[in-house]
């Protein structure tokens, strides 16, 4: 099989494609013919040893993917080769075949591409776990997403305006506003082009935003956290803009406001129930047709490398898929 290999930390273009003997399954394991796996923002952290999980080298990045189940180990009952699934694995989908654990699987959704089932379980997992779990998002109440664009912020939208929320997306550009509308964004702000807090103040008054939804960080989350509503909370989903921002306590003290942070990857292994029903009300959005996954760009794997630094450079609009099965 066909894989490409992160040998030495580095950026996107220091992969190599190489061939590889194809897995086993071990106890417990499933061996998948990927046919597809998207690009995530801890894809391009972790092969330059930036992200808090560290896999020896050599390793394929990659750990959302959909394909078909190829063989499954002693022990397997949940899953049966020639399944349709979607998988989430820390590492190694950006190849042919990967074996993972049989808990990581889920079916894919009748209807759902292999495209759209690997751009399905981490962002919309991640959110919902986010927004519902985490930031206990009510109907009536009003949701600022930061990075609305993005792979999660689009499923920010969605999920949001299934929970009965009113939602403000921001973004970079006019061409990634026009992306969250078609999601269901009810106002929209470009921050590259207006003052984040003076728009913020002007949607919603002195009443503040209730939810802010933040996976870009850096310079756009103090003044979004300077337009929290009394008890707020604002979500820690990452920083695609590259920095950690500091935040001065004293706002948090002032709103009666919360930070608070999203880690799923540890709720998945941590609360497996709670995970599994959330998986379930996942499925029944989308086929309640509420949630759509976008997926603006697809690669051939030998061109992983410019799907990731496309997404790196924060010029995606949704998901960036790689395709590799046929």
């Amino acid at each position: 099989m066909k894989a490409l290999l992160c040998r030495q930390f580095g950026p996107p273009e220091s992969l190599v494609l190489e061939d590889l003997p194809s897995p086993s399954a071990g106890a417990g394991e499933v061996v998948i013919s990927i046919k597809a796996a998207s690009v995530n923002f801890p894809d391009v952290l972790i092969i330059q040893n930036k992200y808090q999980f560290k896999p020896p080298l050599p390793f394929s990045p990659g750990s959302e993917l959909a394909g078909v189940v190829k063989e499954v180990g002693p022990g397997v009952s949940n899953v049966k080769p020639g399944d349709k699934v979607i998988a989430f694995t820390a590492f190694g989908a950006f190849a042919e075949e990967v074996k993972t654990e049989a808990a990581r699987l889920l079916p894919l959704p009748e209807g759902m591409s292999y495209e759209e089932g690997a751009s399905f379980i981490l962002t919309y997992g991640t959110t919902d776990h986010a927004l519902r779990d985490r930031g206990q998002l009510k109907a009536g109440e009003t949701l600022l997403v930061l990075g609305a664009a993005g792979g999660v912020g689009v499923a920010a939208l969605e999920i949001g305006k299934a929970l009965g929320a009113r939602v403000i997306a921001c973004a970079s550009s006019d061409d990634k506003l026009a992306v969250c509308r078609q999601h269901g964004a009810d106002e929209c702000i470009n921050y590259a082009s207006e003052d984040l807090r003076e728009r913020i103040k002007a949607l919603v008054g002195g009443k503040g935003v209730d939810v802010i939804y933040d996976a870009v960080g850096g310079p756009y989350s103090e003044p979004a956290f300077r337009s929290i509503a009394w008890r707020g909370r604002h979500l820690v989903i990452g920083f695609a803009a590259g920095d950690i921002p500091k935040l001065a306590l004293n706002l948090a003290l002032l709103k009666g406001a919360s930070v608070v942070g999203v880690f799923w990857g540890d709720f998945t292994r941590r609360e497996p129930q709670a995970f599994a029903e959330s998986a379930r009300q996942l499925a029944r959005w989308y086929r309640e047709g509420k949630l759509k996954p976008h997926v603006s760009t697809t690669f051939p794997l030998a061109q992983a490398a410019e799907a990731m630094n496309l997404l790196a450079s924060r010029q995606a609009k949704g998901k960036v898929v790689i395709r590799i099965g046929a």
